[in-house]
């Protein structure tokens, strides 16, 4: 196990760096009511003052319920400024736009408000003179389990490096909302997701591959997610390079 007590000052460091090299005034941050940010939050709290959690609600009622509940419960505990932004309506319109214009799948109106979320983000935060962290975490990374120019969109990730696993450990170390920490993982996309449900494979048997080195049964389930998402961890190719 980390020592999260020295992870703390040295991740509190880091986002204090990079908001001093930037010239910004503070950091914003998706709060989804999830793990991953609750511990980006509460870092980027530890940091600097100026911090605001934004909740962007988009049609699924998890959005507007439990997860809406945990991430206002994180900011309350945490004094962490918060914005609510419902993308419902956003998303409804480009979902008829480009639906007149060619046939949506499912895979790609499930990444819409991901990428709404982004521009939401980055739009209050150019507002105010902030950065927008990222709430990534490695073991989604490995499986490429994130949206390109959605949540894979950010100035700063201070928790990039950590698994699930250690994403839990920390938030207990800090003391986070008990609901936050004992959820199943979801993105909220659409109605009853789960990411272990999506993914096809549990969080313990990713983080033990990557922290450990073991190959349990899902093994080339993950190898094949990690290969098949290659250009989702890498920059655009560009023609002369």
């Amino acid at each position: 196990m980390r020592d999260y007590a020295e992870e703390t000052e040295k991740r509190v460091a880091f986002i204090r760096e990079v908001v001093r090299d930037a010239g910004a005034s503070g950091i914003v941050f998706g709060n989804s009511g999830g793990k991953d940010s609750a511990l980006v939050g509460i870092l980027c709290k530890k940091a600097c003052d100026h911090v605001v959690g934004v909740i962007m609600p988009c049609q699924s009622s998890r959005n507007f319920g439990e997860d809406r509940l945990d991430g206002e419960a994180v900011a309350e505990q945490y004094g962490i400024d918060t914005l609510l932004v419902d993308l419902t309506a956003a998303k409804e319109v480009i979902c008829q736009k480009a639906g007149e214009a060619t046939r949506l799948t499912d895979a790609a109106m499930a990444n819409i408000a991901p990428r709404l979320r982004m521009t939401a983000l980055y739009t209050i935060a150019q507002s105010q003179n902030c950065l927008v962290a990222g709430t990534g975490n490695r073991s989604e990374t490995y499986m490429g389990y994130f949206t390109k120019w959605g949540d894979g969109a950010y100035d700063l990730n201070p928790i990039a490096d950590l698994t699930v696993t250690e994403i839990y450990e920390f938030l207990r170390y800090l003391g986070a909302p008990a609901n936050v920490i004992e959820k199943a993982p979801s993105a909220g996309l659409f109605e009853g997701q789960t990411d272990e449900q999506e993914m096809g494979v549990r969080y313990a048997e990713i983080d033990d591959m990557l922290l450990h080195g073991k190959k349990g049964p899902s093994y080339d389930t993950i190898e094949a997610a990690h290969r098949r998402s290659a250009h989702k961890r890498t920059q655009p190719r560009r023609y002369g390079e």
